[in-house]
């Protein structure tokens, strides 16, 4: 790992002016970049450590029936809080299945929305692939069994984050500063495409830091729920997973969020499967139906076809385990 200096900031603004600054980087629960430094694909001169900052820590109401959730609150924290467990469902069940117990103690939830990518070509140091400034995505021709199916080009990595298409789904927005004023991002924009950016999966420009999840209170009448596959019964990575969080009233949908992890280069929000379940009644036809609607533009690479029955599969379940 190269040397680096460490910064320890007293307030939100002497971070944000220490990360615009030489090569610097964010410092949170590290459970990510100390991995990406120990391989060299960062190689920042300083750390900022976040966690000098007082109170980024904290879950607070918000008055209204929703949640206030510093970037610095650790996951455990947040998928055992009572209030998120009674009212926020889908984001404890997806939390409980991020990682493994020793990591959801040290990672943050704004670390876990910003992490980068797990492509193997990616994290190889000696692969310039496309998102590190060379000139073809090596998934393309190569071993692409875990990556993308929704989204096109030109680089085909999926977003790792489980905790993402809950927060999604929960209609949650993240609160970004750069030390002089904040902004607040709904967050399904928080993401973006290869296409848009091959060099970020955020919207975060230079010195910019998240500070704040933010989650609305939801419908009374909301059901919500986390499904999720991968290889191993143990802690292992997204194949394909989904999130919904669903209004019925007399047997009928009445309001969808739909989104799905694992299948694309962001959160994907299946606007497809909600118009097939508004209006609809709520049985297991209707949930194979918006199964079949959210992965019908699916474009499997050589290796990862089996994507589509399997998200198919994990949405049809989520919406079977929050409606019944």
């Amino acid at each position: 790992m190269k040397a680096f200096e460490m910064v320890r900031p007293r307030d939100l603004k002497q971070a944000a002016d220490a990360l615009k600054t030489g090569d610097s980087m964010p410092l949170a629960g590290g459970t990510d970049l100390l991995g990406e430094m120990k391989e060299y694909l960062q190689t920042p001169t300083r750390l900022v450590n976040l966690k000098t900052i007082p109170k980024l820590n904290l879950i607070e109401d918000d008055g209204k029936g929703g949640l206030k959730v510093g970037a610095l609150v650790k996951l455990a924290d947040l998928a055992d809080d009572a209030r998120v467990k009674k009212s926020f469902a889908v984001l404890s069940q997806a939390i409980s299945v991020t990682a493994t117990p020793q990591l959801r103690n040290m990672a943050t939830i704004g670390g876990n929305l910003c992490q980068r990518p797990r492509c193997w070509y990616y994290r190889d140091e000696h692969t310039l692939c496309l998102k590190k400034g060379g000139d073809k995505c090596y998934s393309v021709a190569g071993e692409n069994q875990y990556h993308a199916i929704l989204g096109g080009g030109p680089c085909h990595i999926v977003h790792p984050s489980d905790p993402a298409p809950a927060l999604i789904a929960l209609g949650a927005s993240v609160v970004v500063t750069d030390g002089a004023k904040s902004k607040t991002i709904p967050a399904e924009q928080f993401f973006v495409l290869p296409s848009v950016n091959l060099y970020s999966e955020t919207v975060l420009k230079p010195g910019e830091l998240v500070t704040h999840v933010l989650i609305p209170a939801q419908p009374k009448s909301t059901v919500s729920a986390y499904v999720k596959e991968g290889e191993l019964d143990s802690h292992d990575w997204t194949l394909a997973s989904a999130a919904v969080a669903v209004t019925v009233a007399g047997g009928v949908v009445k309001t969808a969020k739909v989104v799905l992890g694992g299948v694309a280069q962001v959160p994907w929000r299946s606007k497809e499967a909600e118009a097939a379940l508004i209006g609809k009644p709520a049985t297991e036809a209707t949930y194979k139906s918006a199964a079949k609607a959210a992965l019908a533009k699916a474009v499997p690479m050589t290796h990862n076809a089996y994507k589509i029955p399997l998200a198919e599969t994990v949405l049809a379940r989520a919406l079977k385990k929050a409606i019944g």
